[in-house]
């Protein structure tokens, strides 16, 4: 079912402690992982302080966009949980006073929805 995901661009967990191995180099002191996901060669993290979006391009992956969204600039975000016949759900987020989401992300069913609200509930209100 991974691959199946993979194609349909929806995000699978990842463990938390691993993502905290591999980019420990982006992290700042008393910073922690507290969500991450994975699609693709895509991660988005959600950390103590920040969301991380890491941006993996190019055919070998060597080159990487690391972006760094403050929760403080998140001015809303949306979630669209999946239905009898969707099988994704749909988060987006807008920072600032953007009219267009800055970020849309989709994720697989196996992916509890309402944690990664409510993570962001508790980050951003």
């Amino acid at each position: 079912m991974g691959l199946f995901n993979n194609i349909l661009g929806n995000a699978s967990e990842v463990d938390s402690e691993k993502l905290t191995e591999k980019y420990s180099r982006l992290l700042i002191e008393n910073e922690e992982v507290e969500l991450g996901f994975k699609l693709f060669r895509d991660v988005f993290m959600f950390t103590n302080k920040r969301l991380i979006l890491i941006d993996v391009q190019g055919v070998t992956g060597s080159k990487a966009e690391y972006k760094s969204l403050p929760y403080k600039h998140i001015s809303r975000f949306s979630l669209e949980t999946a239905g009898t016949f969707d099988l994704d759900a749909e988060l987006k987020i807008w920072i600032s006073s953007e009219d267009t989401p800055t970020v849309s992300k989709k994720f697989n069913k196996s992916i509890d929805v309402y944690a990664v609200q409510q993570l962001l509930a508790e980050k951003t209100l």
